[in-house]
């Protein structure tokens, strides 16, 4: 890492050194060495399915692990729906809001298979979007039950579903995907409402886009980060004052076993505590337990949308703000 200096009368003055960040008000005081991070981080997967992860961050400063929440919210590219073309629209959804409806439907294509949209170009390439088109009429059901008041009896596509939105490969896109791939995360998301008469004529163009831009680009439904709780019993709580203070807690927080005939309380796992205060309602066991949190343990959780796996999210985010903060280095040393 190179190395800056700055006025040290500077109040603000910061000194990069190898592997180590000074700050010059506190007489040099190391405020981050790189190889105290490198030899105390650590990552624990808790849970973990395709579309949800949680883990946890150890060893770490809260500053990173707000700026890796911000650029999976933020910065990790997806495709989404972003022009809409409304050759007919006869139903009571105006066209604005059908458009925005259509652009929000979460889409199953691997955006790192695509290239961001040359905005000098007035034409797309088939590496930078795909082209869908959304054609339906709804009618009266003939064959349908006629005592029936069930507007799934009574008429023929009166509930739009993103099922209805048809994939229409661009140049040789065909021989590189198949529809299972570019389709809607789900077949079932409802998009509007119909009767007979209506009828939609739609095209639609997605791209690959980042939640800066807008908030149907980011690729999770969620990413937040807690601190890991940390619950101490100073005295011991038995009989029927360990009940109530199993009550006062979030369930697995508080375990009671059996001691010699009594029921004694003790921690069972912090991690499932939701900050609840219950217990300073209780004069007799406010004074039996202290409660903090660990201030460089994160619990981390990412919920994807689908079209990225949540742990796939998390790398990309990293090498992101990787990227980022080499590119900032270059713009300070030069």
């Amino acid at each position: 890492m190179n190395k800056i200096n700055k006025d040290e009368n500077d109040s603000g003055s910061l000194l990069l050194g190898e592997h180590k960040l000074y700050d010059l008000t506190t007489a040099n005081k190391v405020i981050f060495d790189m190889n105290d991070f490198k030899k105390n981080f650590r990552i624990v997967i808790v849970r973990y399915n395709p579309y949800e992860i949680e883990f946890d961050l150890i060893g770490i400063h809260t500053s990173l692990v707000n700026s890796i929440r911000r650029v999976i919210l933020s910065d990790v590219p997806s495709m989404a729906i972003e022009k809409v073309h409304i050759y007919n629209n006869t139903s009571i959804i105006q066209d604005e809001v059908l458009a925005h409806r259509l652009g929000l439907v979460p889409l199953k294509a691997d955006p790192r298979l695509f290239e961001f949209h040359n905005k000098e170009n007035a034409e797309y390439a088939d590496n930078e979007c795909l082209e869908y088109e959304l054609k339906i009429k709804c009618s009266h059901n003939k064959d349908g039950n006629k005592d029936s008041a069930c507007a799934n009896d009574l008429y023929k596509n009166n509930n739009v579903y993103s099922k209805h939105i048809k994939w229409l490969p661009i140049g040789n896109q065909s021989e590189y995907y198949k529809e299972s791939d570019v389709c809607a995360i789900d077949d079932k998301i409802l998009i509007a409402k119909m009767r007979p008469g209506h009828e939609m004529d739609i095209k639609l163009i997605a791209v690959k886009g980042i939640g800066r831009d807008h908030a149907k680009f980011s690729p999770v439904a969620t990413a937040f980060y807690r601190l890991l709780p940390n619950i101490k019993l100073i005295k011991p709580v038995e009989g029927e004052a360990a009940e109530r203070l199993q009550k006062c807690f979030s369930p697995g927080v508080i375990a009671i076993e059996d001691k010699n005939g009594k029921k004694v309380a003790k921690v069972n796992s912090a991690r499932y505590d939701m900050s609840s205060r219950n217990i300073y309602r209780h004069e007799d066991l406010r004074e039996s337990v202290i409660m903090s949190k660990i201030d460089n343990h994160f619990i981390f959780t990412i919920e994807s949308v689908g079209a990225l796996p949540a742990a796939d999210i998390f790398k990309e985010a990293i090498t992101i703000l990787k990227n980022k903060c080499l590119s900032l280095l270059e713009e300070i040393s030069t």
